[in-house]
C-alpha cells in the first residue's frame, strides 16, 4: 500500500495537469474560431500564438532544473515544470474570453 502523502501528491499533480489541459484546450478552440473568422480575435493573435511558446517552455525547463537541483521530490518537480505553462494557458484563456 502506498503512503497517503504519496497519493495526495499524485492527486495534486494530476489535478493541476487536468486543469492546465482544460485551459489549453479552451485556448486552442478560441484561437481556431478566431482564425476562422467565427469569433472576434485580437489583432496579432496568430503571431502571438507562435511566439509565446518558446519563452513559456524555457521558463518551464528552468523551473524544472531548479527543482531538481534543489533536491525536490518528483511531485514538486512536476509542479515546478508545469506551473509556468499553466500560468500562461490560464492568462491566455482569460484574455481570449474577454473578447
Amino acid at each position: 500500500m502506498w503512503p497517503l502523502s504519496m497519493v495526495q501528491a499524485w492527486m495534486r499533480t494530476a489535478s493541476a495537469g487536468v486543469a492546465m489541459a482544460i485551459d489549453v484546450q479552451s485556448v486552442i478552440n478560441l484561437r481556431i474560431l478566431g482564425l476562422a473568422g467565427l469569433r472576434a480575435s485580437p489583432e496579432g493573435e496568430g503571431w502571438r500564438m507562435i511566439h509565446e511558446k518558446q519563452p513559456a517552455f524555457m521558463a518551464a525547463g528552468i523551473a524544472w532544473q531548479n527543482a531538481i537541483l534543489a533536491g525536490d521530490d518528483w511531485s514538486a518537480q512536476a509542479e515546478a515544470a508545469t506551473r509556468p505553462l499553466a500560468r500562461k494557458a490560464r492568462s491566455n484563456h482569460r484574455r481570449l474570453m474577454r473578447r
